[in-house]
């Protein structure tokens, strides 16, 4: 299955991933997220843009991850959460991925999903932090204000507990910086972060540990579903190709081929 171009009438089409381990075995995650971390992130983002969206949600031990390439295709954005098994995505998933992001799909890499191997090919770095489990209160300041996702978003987000993540975090230069959290232990943090490659977009936010109800924030949901809607794709999607020009040929009109990027 081809992926569409948007369409201004039709819902954007959005796959939220987790792996589905945590709440299979911690009770206590269990309860907090009765229906995994992917059914918490898919609720915040249908809660706040309603039938502009149509999610489904795929888990680790689904064949292929559930994101064959069939799924992919008919995705527009892709949220992806992880934490205990990122070594077991398989390398056909990781690179089949890599190519829909480099034809335009958007991706949104929420809080340990830093260190998913998808994140770390699409940035070529370890992707390493500085990390505390001890119920810091955490403050997500906005640093871009006329940014999309941003919008509507409050200054600062509070969330009462949650996992420290702290610098350094080794990442490329963002594109674009959106967020910077604080935390009660006195770290700072660069927790949204835009990225582009090829023509995906993508964007990084820390908040949302399996050990505190972070998607069930308010404002949190908010972001989420702000990134969603910036990351869908503008136009056709396609991988970026390497082509010979002939002298002379967007006086001729032929930018539909030889000079596509």
């Amino acid at each position: 299955m081809a992926p569409r171009p948007p369409s201004p009438e039709a819902p954007l089409r959005v796959t939220v991933w987790s792996e589905g381990r945590h709440e299979r075995r911690d009770a206590q995650v269990a309860e907090r997220y009765p229906k995994g971390m992917h059914g918490a992130v898919a609720e915040g983002i249908e809660e706040n843009l309603g039938s502009r969206v149509r999610v489904r949600t795929a888990t680790l031990d689904e064949p292929d991850h559930g994101l064959t390439e069939e799924v992919l295709a008919a995705t527009d954005v892709l949220t992806w959460w992880g934490h205990l098994a990122h070594d077991e995505v398989s390398d056909e998933v990781v690179e089949r991925v890599h190519e829909h992001v480099l034809a335009g799909m958007g991706l949104i890499v929420l809080h340990s999903g830093h260190y998913s191997r998808i994140f770390r090919r699409l940035t070529g770095t370890s992707c390493t932090l500085r990390w505390r489990d001890e119920r810091d209160r955490e403050l997500v300041w906005t640093v871009a204000p006329s940014h999309p996702i941003a919008a509507g978003v409050p200054q600062p987000i509070v969330i009462g507990e949650q996992e420290m993540y702290g610098e350094f975090f080794d990442i490329p230069v963002p594109d674009e910086l959106v967020f910077v959290s604080s935390f009660s232990g006195g770290e700072v943090f660069r927790s949204g972060c835009v990225f582009r490659r090829g023509h995906g977009k993508i964007f990084y936010f820390s908040p949302g540990d399996q050990g505190y109800p972070v998607y069930h924030h308010p404002d949190v949901r908010l972001v989420v579903s702000n990134a969603v809607r910036w990351a869908a794709p503008e136009g056709e999607r396609r991988v970026p190709t390497s082509a010979r020009c002939e002298t002379g040929w967007f006086e001729r009109g032929a930018g539909d081929g030889t000079g596509r990027a």
